[in-house]
């Protein structure tokens, strides 16, 4: 793609008339431990796969310039994505559910505007922050879903990591080829995007296996150990 190409600014995705979009605070407590907080933890889960799919063609769309195998990476992630989406959605209908029917909010893309400037700040914020936490959460909810003894969902949360490691390995890979070319340090210049656009704090416990199979460097590793 050439560097002058047209881009249409897009300020909000395609979505259905539901769910429903709130607050944070708002969408509803997702314990597994219970069938109605299982149900809406995995429409959650459904929830932010459907915008990852969004994101992950907007980063296709937004940024010209970029090398054609970027454009191949985040077309890939998008497909991946819709699988994932059609997994949990799947599993929701098993449940007597489906998506939609209950309240989201709509965090995810709400970084997606915020990061609209830079393929730069992008990759280092959605990919490397949202994520990546979505790594660090995994194991955690792993747990609750076997006690629950739902093995179909650890199934396919299985199944999403594994593609997501390598989603997070994309945006790491385009996120250092981006400081390289700009003769950025890329340690440094991702702890200062942190502080400049606010991003959602890094919390422990940390997956650091799958981070680090995600292209994070073991200087970075050992600074999240000390937060």
């Amino acid at each position: 793609m050439c560097a002058d190409a047209e881009r249409a600014s897009i300020d909000q995705p395609g979505h259905p008339e539901k769910p429903i979009l709130v607050s944070p605070q708002q969408v509803p407590r997702r314990r597994a431990d219970t069938l109605p907080g299982r149900v809406a933890l995995i429409h959650a889960l459904a929830h932010i796969e459907f915008n990852a799919i969004n994101l992950a063609l907007d980063a296709a769309h937004r940024f010209a310039g970029m090398p054609p195998a970027y454009y191949a990476d985040w077309l890939r992630v998008a497909d991946e994505e819709a699988t994932h989406f059609d997994l949990l959605n799947a599993h929701l209908a098993v449940l007597g559910h489906a998506y939609g029917d209950f309240p989201a909010h709509n965090g995810l893309w709400d970084m997606a505007l915020k990061t609209a400037h830079d393929p730069l700040v992008r990759m280092a914020l959605v990919p490397r922050v949202l994520e990546a936490r979505g790594l660090d959460a995994t194991p955690l909810i792993v747990d609750k879903l076997k006690a629950a003894n739902d093995m179909r969902m650890v199934e396919i949360l299985g199944m999403i990591e594994r593609d997501e490691i390598g989603h997070v390995a994309i945006g790491s890979h385009w996120y250092g080829w981006l400081c390289e070319a700009r003769g950025l340090e890329p340690d440094v210049t991702f702890r200062q995007l942190l502080v400049d656009y606010d991003a959602p704090p890094l919390k422990p416990p940390f997956n650091l296996a799958a981070r680090r199979a995600a292209g994070f460097s073991e200087p970075e590793l050992d600074w999240l150990g000390t937060l």
